[in-house]
This record gives structure tokens, C-alpha cells and sequence, in this order.
């Protein structure tokens, strides 16, 4: 499993949508991709939401930003993230 970050943009339109059923059904999204949300949040500034998620695979992590914007309407940036021990190990050399 890898972690991806999530940096989500409200669009008026998505904003009007928001709901704790939404929040469900974008969780259940991730999982049906077998992934987990490992926690999420609603930010102030440039982002409007910061989504951690675990999934298998860049592939999936491409489907799961894809099916959240379907979804919410939500606009998703993804990018992949290494732990710092992995980064720490990494660039050792």
C-alpha cells in the first residue's frame, strides 16, 4: 500500500453538495478501490481540503482523484507521498 495526498478545491457548485453523506460515500469510494482514508481535512487558504489515503497503487490513486471529482464535484490534486524514514533512506548514499 502507498500513501497519496489529496488536495481538494471547491468549486460554488460542490460547496452545495457538502454533507456528512458525501463524506461516507467518498470514503466508501476509496475503499472500493482497496484503499482507506487514513484522515482528512478542511483547510483555509489556497486548499480547501487535504484528504491522506492508502492505497494499492498509482493506478487506483488515479481512479480514486478521478471518481472524487465525479463524485463531489470537487477539483483533486494528487501526488503520491514517501515517509521520512523511506525519504531518510532514500537519499542516503
Amino acid at each position: 500500500m502507498s500513501i497519496f495526498v489529496l488536495f481538494g478545491n471547491y468549486s460554488a457548485e460542490s460547496i452545495k453538495g457538502a454533507s456528512a453523506k458525501r463524506t461516507e460515500d467518498a470514503a466508501a469510494l476509496i475503499r472500493s478501490l482497496g484503499g482507506e482514508v487514513v484522515s482528512g481535512y478542511a483547510l483555509l487558504g489556497e486548499t480547501d481540503l487535504l484528504l491522506v489515503v492508502d492505497l494499492p497503487d498509482t493506478e487506483r490513486a488515479v481512479r480514486a482523484s478521478a471518481g472524487l471529482t465525479k463524485l463531489t464535484g470537487i477539483a483533486f490534486r494528487t501526488s503520491p507521498a514517501v515517509s521520512l524514514k523511506d525519504f531518510d533512506r532514500l537519499i542516503a548514499s
